[in-house]
């Protein structure tokens, strides 16, 4: 189980991350912005909303606190959902969008430090991201 200030402390311990506010949330940006002028956020919290509660219908949705994690295309979000079953998930707001939702009370530390790295090297500037990719 991880809380929402281990994942900002993890996600900041990454180079060059600032932590920012993403519509009334906590989020975490690499070094430059998007085509739209806002931060490149690589990773934040995504509490669900009154729509996506609506579509689980009689389900009950993942509870705790949730953090919303960019992936580098669809096809690594396909993988990264199916090797982390347990705490990692989508919604159909998310159909399309290369990003993975995480339930931090499913989830250990080492998962969702590796998906923040991940997260982190899909987002930063090429010649950061060169730096420091492992191995």
């Amino acid at each position: 189980m991880v809380s929402l200030d281990d994942a900002a402390r993890m996600a900041c311990e990454l180079p060059e991350v600032s932590e920012v506010e993403r519509y009334g949330n906590r989020a975490w940006a690499v070094p430059g912005t998007t085509k739209r002028g806002g931060p490149k956020v690589f990773a934040w919290e995504r509490p669900f909303s009154k729509a996506d509660i609506e579509r689980y219908g009689a389900k009950t949705p993942p509870s705790g606190p949730i953090l919303a994690i960019r992936v580098a295309d669809l096809h690594e979000k396909e993988a990264v959902l199916a090797a982390n079953p347990g705490g990692f998930f989508t919604i159909p707001h998310f159909d399309g969008y290369p990003a993975v939702l995480v339930q931090l009370e499913e989830v250990g530390e080492e998962a969702l430090r590796e998906a923040l790295l991940d997260g982190w090297l899909a987002c930063a500037p090429p010649q950061l991201a060169e730096r420091y990719r492992p191995g």
